[in-house]
């Protein structure tokens, strides 16, 4: 009997220590003692300045949905200078001006659906970070996006999904749109229910006059669940500094209840194209994307998937869509097979508050430095109307780097 303790003791232990490795930082050994895990090359910290870029007390205070591209194109670590721009579009974005005393928003306060923002430079800085939205006939804000394809209805919405600079299209930024409708009374009181396509000529500006919006196929519903594409991009060209280019640009999907990671290849001279589309199978390229096979599963709603410097890739998602976990898998190819996922975060923020819940981590290969991916979750709360006074800091991306 005192065998067996000894061994349930032992494997808690062992466990436990599992888990530590998943989240420990280069300062593990600070307070002396031999670290077993400090000569890991998976190692994850938190980046406090691109965290605190995002927070303001007036104006745009918060916001979730963060996706970005640098402005020349090039989706790889280490190409930013001091000059760089960079494009970062956002969902669900907050207004309002916060009394920095009591930290509670002052006064009232709005939403709107997405917005936009440049930021120029290589480092986090706020005061080289400015927000963009468009305002109505009285100065009122609005949204930067707003359907107006031919599925679009009354007070439909777009969430924002995952784009990318295509050179071969002439430079055109495209960004997948999520058509959206409210559906008061569940616990996420909206739902899905179309793929829209944002194409913005190149050198266009805010409020993107010039914007073309197209209604896609990439969504839709069969036996296997709800699919729908956009989630992700990832271009496999010349111009965006993959490896070993192909001059396809990977676009995934995820499906059904279980979130299984689906992927859709284009040439990116027929990125517009539908009928140039091919969806995997599991053995190869078909113009069926009800066929698609399952790469993974269990992937957030929004996630990433970059390369290597080798030519393999890694998916970086939250597990389990809102979970606390965020993970990180490598894959032979942008069409897997994928490893097991490895946690490399516990996000924290979920115990600041009861309500609170953290999804949706992606990495910005853009942002990151080379060896190392920048990740970002969000951060929101089940009680939204009542914490978004008391703590209305919570509503931004925090952000965290995994050295690899």
């Amino acid at each position: 009997m005192k065998t067996n303790v000894g061994f349930y003791v032992l494997v808690v232990a062992i466990m436990a220590g599992c888990t530590q490795n998943a989240q420990h930082s280069e300062e593990a050994t600070a307070a002396g003692g031999y670290d077993e895990y400090s000569a890991s090359r998976l190692v994850t910290k938190p980046v406090a300045a691109w965290s605190e870029m995002l927070r303001h007390d007036t104006g745009w205070i918060g916001a979730d949905g963060i996706y970005c591209t640098s402005l020349n194109g090039v989706d790889k670590p280490g190409q930013l200078n001091a000059n760089s721009e960079t494009m970062f579009w956002f969902s669900d974005c907050i207004l309002g001006n916060i009394d920095t005393q009591a930290d509670t928003l002052n006064g009232a306060w709005q939403m709107m659906n997405n917005s936009i923002a440049y930021f120029t430079g290589d480092e986090p800085n706020p005061n080289k970070i400015t927000y963009h939205w468009r305002k109505d006939s009285t100065g009122k804000p609005i949204s930067m996006f707003e359907p107006h394809t031919a599925k679009a209805q009354p007070g439909n919405y777009y969430w924002l999904g995952d784009g990318f600079l295509n050179h071969a299209m002439d430079s055109t930024l495209y960004i997948f749109a999520y058509l959206i409708r409210n559906i008061p009374g569940s616990i996420y009181p909206f739902e899905d229910i179309g793929v829209s396509l944002i194409a913005l000529p190149k050198g266009s500006r805010p409020p993107f006059a010039n914007q073309q919006q197209f209604d896609t196929p990439l969504f839709f519903t069969d036996a296997k669940g709800k699919t729908v594409f956009g989630i992700c991009v990832l271009p496999n060209t010349k111009g965006a500094g993959a490896p070993k280019p192909d001059g396809y640009v990977y676009v995934y999907g995820v499906r059904g209840l279980s979130k299984e990671l689906l992927v859709a290849r284009v040439p990116d001279n027929a990125f517009e194209d539908f009928t140039a589309w091919r969806f995997w199978d599991g053995m190869g390229w078909n113009t069926d994307m009800h066929s698609c096979a399952a790469l993974t599963d269990n992937i957030s709603n929004e996630m990433s998937v970059s390369f290597m410097p080798d030519g393999r890739v890694i998916a970086a998602y939250q597990l389990k869509t809102s979970a606390t976990s965020v993970v990180v898998a490598a894959g032979a190819t942008p069409w897997g097979p994928f490893q097991p996922a490895k946690k490399v975060w516990d996000t924290p923020e979920t115990y600041d508050d009861l309500d609170f819940y953290t999804y949706n981590a992606k990495a910005h290969p853009s942002l990151s430095k080379p060896g190392e991916l920048l990740i970002s979750y969000n951060v929101n709360s089940f009680d939204f109307l009542d914490d978004i006074v008391k703590h209305p800091y919570h509503l931004r991306p925090r952000f965290i780097s995994v050295k690899y």
